[in-house]
């Protein structure tokens, strides 16, 4: 293994220090908390070395934990869609996805509600973000992106945004949830 491959993993090594530590910190005390200088001090490395792993500094950083995120979530989506038969796929979507806002509001927040340096629906869309989507075109049951599966999906994503920052919120009747998720399944169900 030449030096070459070392210094490449270290840096793959920082960089996935300061994307844990930056999640670390908006889940205990929001994404105010995430500084670069703060991230600094935790991870024990200058605020230089932070900005020569993301030179748009915080928004970088934020925008990686954005993309780690939508790994993390086409990931959970997958397993409840492979999990849930044909009439409870929709159900089961629904459902991984408010858990998953629900358990991750940090990075559920830098995936959906903050500015990040990348497009969505662009020729540039990083993978992550593609691999989010198909899977959220797989739930209302395939197809093609851009025709009606496409626009099916958008709106279950808007629907499913929308009822995860209401509950966050406290907005939202906690013992309707029920009613709503089967509503909500019963609009988008493919079949």
């Amino acid at each position: 293994m030449g030096v070459r491959e070392r210094k490449a993993r270290d840096k793959q090594e920082r960089e996935r220090r300061i994307v844990d530590c930056a999640r670390t910190i908006a889940d205990s005390e929001g994404w105010a908390a995430v500084t670069t200088r703060r991230l600094a001090n935790e991870i024990e490395y200058s605020p230089p070395v932070l900005y020569g792993h993301f030179p748009d500094g915080r928004d970088g950083i934020v925008s990686a934990v954005a993309l780690v995120g939508f790994t993390d979530f086409t990931q959970v989506m997958r397993e409840a869609l492979d999990g849930a038969g044909i009439a409870d796929r929709v159900g089961a979507f629904i459902e991984a996805y408010l858990a998953f806002a629900a358990e991750n509001p940090a990075t559920y927040e830098a995936m959906f509600s903050m500015r990040l340096g990348v497009q969505f629906a662009h020729d540039s869309t990083p993978a992550e973000l593609r691999e989010a989507f198909d899977v959220l075109v797989d739930a209302v049951g395939g197809g093609d992106h851009t025709g009606d599966a496409g626009t099916r999906a958008e709106l279950l994503w808007s629907a499913l945004h929308g009822m995860s920052v209401l509950t966050q919120g406290h907005r939202l009747s906690p013992g309707n949830r029920r009613r709503r998720v089967d509503a909500l399944a019963g609009l988008f169900d493919p079949a």
